[in-house]
């Protein structure tokens, strides 16, 4: 079976109501922290990509059972000592940074030697970010060459940290809030402003945590040992997902998309305000507010005049994931995009930035780079028609589905290869595009 596909025409009007998958973050976060808690918990609508089957089969492989009744998994926990680890165990996170980073909080006191391992590209990403605060708990951990595999010891004799992290990383943050839940005392978090579901998710379960806000950083402290309750939890649509479908939807031409029950949390949401800052006008509707996270419906139209921006680099954290897309909407806008120290875009799935670039440079798109700098010089009239193929990126998910977008919004002819990579996140992506009349062969 080929895995690749042609796009070769521009997508038509439309005018559409859909829902995307199911938040990859929450989906991740769910699995573990229902593998901590007392007793049964119901999780609907989760996200039933690699990267969370990944996180199901690893909890399995720790002892704890579940099963799946239409549309709801049930996890059934023994609080936080119980996993069960009477051997060495071997974790296979695949190409998920979030359930290998966050898996290692959890296995801080695990009385046998767990190896995680994980996909080619994930054993390239760094791990000293999380190995080293994890060794201050008093953890024996390892990595090989500061990648996977990673090997974890864990002890009866945990100790409360004072940790900061400068990074912007919601997983390293999150890793270091798991160990906390299994240590006596207060772990202290002085952390740089990013994705907030793990404090959420604390909140709702009633772990003792208090979180002081500062601008440009939080200050979290998280009491342990902490154990809780099992839970019942509804996964919101995914904005990440979300927002490959509402650049392409902004690109095309008399078209419009109302994408229904969506995490709009404000540290997620750096994509919708700076495509508004592009003047995109995209709207929330039906706001409401579910165990401490935004839901709404999201709503965009069409739009022939886009201009340049001048993105404040406060936004970076909360649009890691979706500067791909940005950066095909600064290559439509008249004028310059100005984008500043997006480094950690390389140490995602693949080099983005690098390839995020070359990609720009094959469709005749300029900008100048300066280290981690950019600046994009948009083409209002871009207009595609020559061949293009896109292989060679690592299988990275969000660089296939970026290329998608490109291909039916701007023209050419297009090979794109690796589409078994939108199983990490987005599996039915594909199925979403060709219900909005995208052609794909």
């Amino acid at each position: 079976m080929k895995n690749h596909i042609e796009i070769k025409s521009l997508i038509k009007p439309f005018k559409e109501k859909i829902e995307v998958s199911a938040d990859k973050s929450i989906s991740i976060r769910s699995v573990l922290l229902a593998s901590q808690a007392i007793g049964k918990s119901k999780i609907y609508n989760l996200l039933e990509s690699e990267d969370v089957l990944h996180s199901l089969k690893a909890i399995k492989k720790l002892g704890i059972n579940y099963k799946k009744n239409k549309n709801c998994y049930e996890i059934e926990g023994f609080g936080i000592n119980g996993f069960k680890i009477e051997r060495e165990k071997n974790i296979y996170a695949g190409n998920s940074g979030t359930l290998a980073r966050l898996i290692a909080g959890l296995l801080v006191n695990a009385k046998k030697k767990v190896k995680i391992t994980g996909d080619e590209s994930l054993s390239r990403r760094d791990f000293t970010r999380i190995t080293e605060p994890l060794k201050y708990f008093g953890v024996n951990i390892k990595t090989k060459n500061n990648g996977l595999p990673l090997t974890i010891i864990g002890s009866d004799y945990l100790r409360p940290i004072n940790y900061t992290e400068n990074l912007g990383s919601a997983q390293c943050k999150s890793s270091v809030m798991f160990a906390a839940i299994k240590t006596s005392g207060i772990t202290k978090i002085k952390a740089k402003k990013s994705r907030d579901h793990t404090e959420l998710f604390f909140k709702n379960l009633n772990i003792p945590i208090n979180i002081s806000k500062k601008k440009k950083y939080d200050i979290i402290r998280v009491k342990g040992p902490s154990n809780f309750r099992g839970f019942s939890y509804n996964v919101p649509g995914d904005i990440s997902s979300c927002s490959f479908l509402l650049v392409l939807t902004l690109l095309s031409k008399k078209s419009e998309i109302t994408i229904k029950n969506v995490n709009v949390n404000r540290t997620r949401i750096g994509i919708i305000k700076i495509l508004n800052m592009m003047k995109a006008k995209i709207i929330f509707k039906n706001k409401k507010i579910y165990r401490g996270e935004e839901i709404a419906d999201i709503f965009v139209k069409s739009k022939n005049k886009l201009v340049g921006v001048n993105c404040p680099e406060s936004l970076n954290s909360s649009a890691i994931d979706e500067f791909l897309v940005i950066f095909l909407v600064a290559a439509k806008a008249k004028g310059v995009s100005t984008f500043r120290n997006l480094g950690e875009l390389n140490k995602k799935e693949s080099p983005r930035l690098n390839i995020a670039l070359d990609f720009l440079k094959m469709i005749g798109i300029k900008f100048l780079r300066n280290k981690d700098n950019i600046k994009i010089f948009g083409n209002p009239n871009i207009k595609l028609s020559n061949k293009y193929t896109v292989k060679n990126f690592r299988k990275d998910h969000r660089i296939f589905m970026m290329s998608c977008i490109a291909a039916l919004t701007f023209g050419g002819k297009w090979i794109i290869h690796d589409k078994n990579s939108i199983n990490t996140s987005f599996p039915n992506f594909l199925k979403k595009i060709r219900m909005l009349g995208g052609k794909i062969i």
